[in-house]
């Protein structure tokens, strides 16, 4: 399994971001043509980064006859949730309410700060 802490460079990331919005397994073909499609890349870096994500424990490769298919083995909110928690410890020192001031003063629309201060009211997060 992945190592808990491990933080994804961007390009692996964004392949991730792909095959989670993917049905699973996703045909090597499926990945590059929508790969293709939100960010043009060489079919070589494509594979190189699936190859480390699999490496990684992020991504289980499977051969079929000549034919390679993708499934996560990290699921999308349990990584988002690992990295929330990083960023709050390592941006804030785990201070929310430092949080919720620099949320605040970043210019986030306040329909998006009304909308997160009802889910929280609701106990939804």
């Amino acid at each position: 399994m992945a190592d808990k802490k491990l933080r994804l460079p961007d390009a692996e990331l964004e392949v991730m971001q792909l095959l989670w919005s993917l049905p699973a397994p996703a045909a090597r073909a499926t990945v590059e043509t929508e790969m293709e499609k939100l960010r043009p890349m060489a079919q070589t870096t494509l594979l190189t980064l699936l190859s480390r994500l699999a490496e990684k424990g992020f991504v289980r490769i499977e051969k079929r006859g000549r034919s390679s298919f993708y499934t996560p083995l990290i699921r999308r909110g349990d990584y988002q949730a690992r990295q929330s928690k990083r960023f709050l410890d390592q941006v804030f020192g785990g201070s929310i309410p430092a949080f919720a001031s620099a949320l605040t003063a970043s210019g986030i629309p306040k329909e998006d700060l009304e909308e997160l201060r009802r889910l929280l009211e609701e106990g939804k997060l």
